[in-house]
């Protein structure tokens, strides 16, 4: 895979190894070199117990790499201290269960990270989530505690809640997993109007890596693929490359 120019790089890793959250000492992934340019939308693809996700939280800096490098728009990962925050806001997480708060409403999980983060007041921080409520079709939720919706819902709070800052880079973890056909539609629509530029973000463009068990529902959307396979991670390109190279490894990803 060509060398994207480093100015244009959401996420470089060179020579990285990622641990388990469960165990940090124990590499699920190893050796990554991987690069991220800006405005691309990469699918990140590995049968159940690969370490999709553990890589995933890795890349959004809960965890440190155990080995090599890596850079967040060319900030050095990860980071934890207040003076750099700003450099890590630029990216957002969802979470493949939604990881809510659940004696915090819907409106105020969605709002939580303006308060946090941008010391906004209730009425303020409600009044700019307002958008994403309406966005995700959250609207008449906004009082509910999240123990009052079901999986598909309470999936859109927790990307509503990762997009709320704006980020430039968008991490989601198996976003389709366990849900019906309407919200798996509404998610790969809604996925690819982001990569395109929604107007929530101001018709920004946003990078997008999305994990995945089965390739098929991205194929017409994301636009780069990685397999993470025996604690490997095979890049490449498009689907092109993909279908040239990579044999028995994505007929397991094709699931029927």
């Amino acid at each position: 895979m060509e060398a994207a120019n480093p100015a244009e790089l959401a996420i470089d890793m060179q020579g990285v190894a990622a641990g388990s959250l469960r165990d940090q000492t124990r590499a699920v992934v190893e050796d990554v070199n991987w690069q991220v340019a800006v405005g691309d939308y990469w699918v990140l693809a590995g049968l159940q117990g690969a370490g999709k996700s553990d890589f995933l939280m890795m890349t959004g800096g809960l965890m440190p790499p155990l080995a090599g490098s890596y850079k967040l728009f060319g900030e050095d990962m990860p980071i934890f201290e207040e003076g750099r925050l700003r450099k890590r806001l630029r990216m957002g997480l969802a979470f493949e269960t939604g990881q809510l708060f659940n004696h915090l409403t819907v409106g105020e999980n969605i709002a939580l990270p303006l308060r946090y983060h941008e010391n906004l007041g209730e009425a303020d921080a409600h009044r700019r989530a307002q958008p994403f409520l309406d966005a995700m079709e959250l609207a008449p939720w906004a009082s509910s505690t999240p123990g009052a919706l079901g999986r598909n819902w309470q999936k859109r709070v927790g990307l509503a809640r990762a997009l709320v800052l704006n980020p430039e880079l968008l991490l989601v973890d198996s976003p389709l997993t366990g849900l019906d056909l309407r919200h798996v539609s509404w998610w790969r629509g809604f996925l690819q109007e982001l990569s395109r530029g929604h107007e929530l973000m101001n018709r920004r463009p946003v990078t997008l890596v999305v994990s995945a068990a089965d390739l098929r529902p991205w194929r017409d959307r994301a636009r780069q693929i990685a397999i993470l396979k025996d604690k490997h991670l095979w890049v490449f390109k498009d689907w092109f490359q993909l279908d040239e190279k990579s044999g028995e490894m994505v007929h397991e990803l094709l699931a029927t």
